[in-house]
């Protein structure tokens, strides 16, 4: 298997081209938003306090209507007896009871004092004896919210509002000592109780005693239904659901906003990073969102500018293959015609000449491939570089002690300036950092005549910056040749330089490195003759 197979392909995934009703960013913004409302709606339809409350109230209104009743009876429905005791006149009792308790739409139980039932405001007196009447709601044409009050009391029998209650039982000839809060009247004190029937309505009732002068004759019974509780409770429900409404179609559209804001503009940035990604050619491009002044403006700035990176990247290397190709191609050339020549040639003087054309050129293209293939590394490494502090003042001292030794036969002068105590530290990677100082030192001692000064000059800027100038004796730089020093396979060489001696890369690839440091790298001509190289590093 080759290399090549042995790669896992590369999975293209693509976004899908179809537009869902609802984006996943759109839906978690929507929940997001929904939640909250809703639990607090549901929490609030509950209302068990509230309905506490108005049981609470409906008691005590009962109770004083109650009293009231009571003491009509006692002042009006009681007779004495022998030997001072006081009873209930029933014929008497049942009108009170019947007429006070129809106008209050109430039902009425009086009870006397052995607990007999003495009166029932449903009772009548009839041709054959008392009638029991059970009163029928009136009729009425019903309204949506009956309808939908129906509905909220089916769809609401989970909850556990009213399962503790006691059932409420109408016994057909009832007594006192069925109702737990008779007793409590007859005994004297006032007494109440909640029950439930069957249906699950509520049935409140009040007991009060009847007393004549002081004696407790007997004890009314009051009795009324929750409609009331329950239709108090309906309304707030139906003012909360009319308010939850308003502001769920608020929340809601709040959150289309949101979503159309943050998702759709989103989605946008990864469909053109898409495009770009599968497409042919610079057609496809970021859109430009940045006037947002937000995240999603800085997303889009910051695509676009790695999308503009991108294709420079890819021009700088198409480029550079170019020109890696052309460098090669000349050495190749004449390598090729030389042992073409060599091969028809039967004079040793001639061979000898050739093999040296061949070997100058087999070395030349080493220093080109090895210097390709530096300047490569120092492209990838420049893009992960981890920095740490260089002290510059130091690598100074070290390089210029080194040359100093090194050329000593040139008679080249080597003089550094540079400011005492200040070690002159940068962050950086030291090893890129003397390679493009040897660079500049080797380029003027090549161009250095002989007997030649060159001088190293380092110190600080006016905004802090470490700031390092390398000047020859030498010729100098054609003034418009400034720039293209710094490009990749140039060269300018001296007078008498054997040709092929260098790539062209030097210069390029010093440039590249103090880029990747956040720094400057120039060039010029000093005004007393010969060049500067100046380096100023953060």
């Amino acid at each position: 298997m080759s290399k090549d197979e042995a790669v896992s392909p590369v999975v293209k995934r693509k976004l899908p081209r179809w537009r869902p009703l609802a984006s996943p960013l759109t839906r978690r913004i929507l929940t997001v938003n929904l939640l909250a409302p809703i639990v607090l709606v549901l929490g609030l339809l509950y209302l068990d306090h509230y309905k506490q409350g108005l049981i609470r109230t409906e008691l005590e209104g009962l109770g004083t209507q109650a009293e009231m009743m009571a003491a009509a009876i006692g002042e009006s429905a009681v007779i004495e007896e022998e030997h001072g005791f006081h009873e209930i006149n029933h014929d008497m009792a049942q009108q009170m009871v019947r007429r006070l308790a129809e106008p209050a739409k109430l039902r009425a139980r009086l009870f006397g004092s052995v607990g007999e039932l003495a009166a029932d405001s449903r009772n009548r007196h009839g041709a054959t004896g008392m009638v029991h009447i059970e009163e029928l709601p009136a009729p009425r044409i019903p309204h949506w919210t009956d309808r939908l009050r129906l509905v909220w009391e089916h769809a609401t029998r989970w909850i556990p509002s009213d399962e503790s209650l006691p059932l409420y039982v109408d016994p057909a000839h009832p007594r006192a000592d069925n109702y737990a809060e008779v007793m409590s009247a007859m005994a004297g004190r006032m007494g109440w109780a909640v029950r439930v029937r069957k249906g699950g309505a509520l049935v409140l009732s009040v007991a009060v005693p009847v007393q004549h002068y002081k004696q407790v004759v007997g004890a009314l019974l009051i009795t009324a239904d929750g409609t009331n509780v329950a239709r108090s409770l309906f309304q707030v429900r139906v003012a909360i659901l009319e308010a939850f409404a308003f502001s769920l179609a608020i929340t809601f559209g709040l959150s289309l906003y949101m979503a159309g804001t943050i998702a759709r503009p989103i989605r946008r940035l990864a469909l053109a990073a898409e495009r770009v990604r599968h497409g042919h050619g610079r057609a496809h491009s970021i859109p430009d969102m940045s006037a947002r002044k937000d995240e999603i403006g800085e997303l889009s700035l910051a695509l676009k500018e790695m999308t503009e990176a991108l294709w420079r990247r890819m021009d700088a290397i198409e480029a550079f293959a170019a020109d890696v190709a052309h460098e090669i191609k000349n050495p190749l050339t004449s390598l090729r015609s030389a042992v073409e020549t060599a091969a028809h040639i039967d004079n040793p003087d001639q061979q000898r000449k050739l093999m040296a054309i061949i070997l100058d050129d087999v070395g030349r293209l080493n220093r080109l491939i090895s210097d390709i293939s530096d300047a490569s590394r120092v492209d990838a490494e420049m893009s992960r570089i981890e920095t740490e502090p260089v002290a510059l003042a130091a690598l100074l001292d070290a390089l210029v002690e080194v040359y100093r030794a090194t050329t000593a036969a040139q008679n080249v002068v080597f003089t550094l300036e540079r400011p005492a105590g200040d070690p002159l530290v940068v962050q950086g990677l030291e090893s890129r950092l003397v390679q493009v100082l040897r660079n500049l030192i080797a380029n003027a001692i090549s161009f250095s005549p002989p007997g030649g000064a060159i001088t190293l000059w380092a110190g600080r800027a006016d905004n802090g910056d470490v700031r390092i100038a390398v000047e020859d004796d030498g010729p100098g730089i054609p003034s418009n040749k400034l720039e293209a020093i710094f490009e990749r396979f140039y060269s300018e060489r001296p007078q008498g330089e054997k040709f092929g001696t260098h790539s062209g890369l030097g210069l390029s690839i010093s440039k590249q490195i103090i880029d990747a440091h956040g720094g400057t790298l120039r060039a010029e001509n000093r005004p007393e003759g010969g060049a500067r190289f100046s380096v100023e590093l953060p």
